[in-house]
């Protein structure tokens, strides 16, 4: 690849509310957006990060500073795995090739990673954590949505009236859990036997990471989704046995390239594949949506947080993402 010009510019991602998880609240997001110009064609990647590693701005904008030169060098998408370690910084440089290649040959990302062509997804909307009558009318809200993702904060009663809230409003949808890590292995028997009640179909990352050993000989009969103990590549052999899904974040393992990676071995190790999204803006989630095709779950509703997208941006539409190329990659569009 012949040497790039390489732009990095800083976006806040504002929310159009607060919305909680079991750690913290947000209110905002800092993205970085790279871009990567050959003199013909640019190419263009989102990240935010992931905070519980401490991949914050600063560490992208560090990491992007001290890759310069080699990224202005024009490498391969295998090459920048080893110039760039997994994270936001490596997301956004990696999406910025795959569109730069796409716009260069004419063809769509899809095509460049060997896909058929995409078709819409169903995906999951998220309830942030709150009051569980307030949580049931926000699921409500979501009259089109086909599957719902809770938000838990450990507190064991109030996630179980929580989840028995949505459940009541929301008799016709599929459910999922996400703990974000608040529980402990001792609370795990009261809160599967509880989701069972509620026919809650996933659970997902309910101890915090370093305690997968905790579930060594623990079978639930609800699916366990790793995230937070499920990064990069590099983590699918510890799953089997204790999870049963990988959850896959291109802020997480470093961009589309590594996160095709995974969805493979995941396969191959008898896990289910899910792909998942920090905040972001339509741009972010546009290469999930190119890993979403080899997903059993997908989770791509970020920018329907925000108090304002990016255009052209996603379509959600009767509980589905859609993802023309005009958001990304070569504009060779392919009808819904």
């Amino acid at each position: 690849m012949a040497r790039l010009k390489l732009g990095v510019s800083v976006e806040k991602l504002k929310l159009a509310a607060p919305f909680r998880i079991a750690s913290r609240t947000f209110d905002s997001a800092d993205a970085i957006v790279v871009t990567l110009d050959d003199g013909s064609h640019v190419g263009r990647g989102e990240a935010t990060g992931v905070y519980y590693l401490g991949d914050d701005l600063a560490h992208m904008l560090a990491a992007l500073e001290q890759a310069h030169d080699a990224i202005e060098d024009g490498p391969s998408r295998e090459e920048l795995r080893s110039i760039l370690p997994a994270g936001g910084a490596r997301n956004a440089v990696d999406a910025a090739l795959w569109e730069l290649e796409s716009k260069r040959s004419g063809l769509p990302v899809w095509a460049l990673a060997g896909l058929a062509a995409p078709r819409p997804l169903r995906t999951t909307f998220t309830v942030g954590a709150d009051e569980p009558a307030r949580m049931a009318e926000a699921a409500r809200a979501y009259a089109h949505a086909r599957s719902i993702k809770i938000k838990l904060t450990g507190d064991l009663d109030l996630d179980i009236a929580r989840v028995s809230a949505i459940r009541a409003a929301r008799p016709d949808v599929w459910i999922g859990v996400d703990a974000n890590q608040g529980f402990a292995i001792g609370d795990l028997d009261a809160l599967v036997a509880a989701m069972v009640a509620a026919d809650v179909a996933l659970i997902e990352q309910p101890l915090a990471r370093g305690r997968e050993a905790d579930l060594d000989g623990y079978r639930s009969p609800i699916p366990l989704a790793a995230d937070e103990s499920a990064l990069t590549l590099d983590d699918v052999p510890a799953l089997n046995g204790r999870f049963d899904v990988f959850n896959i974040k291109l802020d997480k393992c470093g961009g589309l390239t590594e996160a095709l990676m995974i969805a493979e071995a995941a396969r191959k190790a008898d896990l289910g594949v899910m792909v998942g999204c920090m905040v972001s803006s339509s741009l972010g989630i546009a290469p999930g949506f190119v890993v979403g095709q080899h997903c059993d779950i997908v989770d791509l509703d970020g920018p329907l947080f925000l108090a304002q997208d990016r255009a052209p941006g996603l379509v959600y539409r009767d509980g589905t993402i859609w993802c023309d190329e005009a958001v990304w990659g070569a504009r060779t569009a392919v009808a819904a």
